[in-house]
């Protein structure tokens, strides 16, 4: 290996292995813009909305909710990590990594209704399973949503 590289380029690759065993690195998803609910119900699926009007402007007291069902009953946090940045104590054990829903350029490019549909039938090629009604009622999961949304506004801050 010294061989190939330098002292400094070694020191690079550990720093890069401490902070990834670490779990500070924010997680690599795989194709983090590309849709998963399938194109035939696409149109549908966008139309839909929280039953208590979400749609960017969610009430503080809905976010708290949905930040009490991510953190709790529904295990969110064990997958998308408690900052939503995928990095929760069992993302190292799926491939492809959780979803990072800090990811501003995601949540412009996904409506409620998509994450809706995911939370409902899981995202196929990933770890991700279907929640509703298994584990969080329909109420529950558009909270969740509400929260998961509030994660790309932190990271402006």
């Amino acid at each position: 290996m010294r061989k190939y590289m330098s002292k400094g380029t070694i020191a690079v690759f550990l720093c890069w292995g401490l902070l990834f065993a670490n779990g500070t690195l924010e997680a690599a998803e795989y194709e983090p813009l590309k849709a998963r609910v399938p194109i035939m119900e696409r149109n549908i699926v966008r139309q839909m909305m929280a039953p208590f009007g979400l749609t960017k402007t969610a009430t503080q007291h809905i976010i708290a909710e949905g930040k009490s069902v991510y953190e709790g009953k529904g295990g969110c946090h064990t997958c998308h990590g408690l900052k939503g940045d995928g990095n929760g104590p069992a993302a190292r054990q799926l491939n492809p990594s959780p979803r990072n829903f800090t990811n501003c350029q995601f949540q412009k490019r996904r409506s409620d209704g998509e994450l809706f549909w995911i939370l409902e039938n899981g995202s196929p090629g990933t770890g991700m399973i279907p929640m509703i009604p298994v584990t969080i009622n329909e109420e529950e999961a558009w909270k969740v949503i509400a929260y998961e949304r509030s994660f790309c506004k932190k990271r402006r801050r």
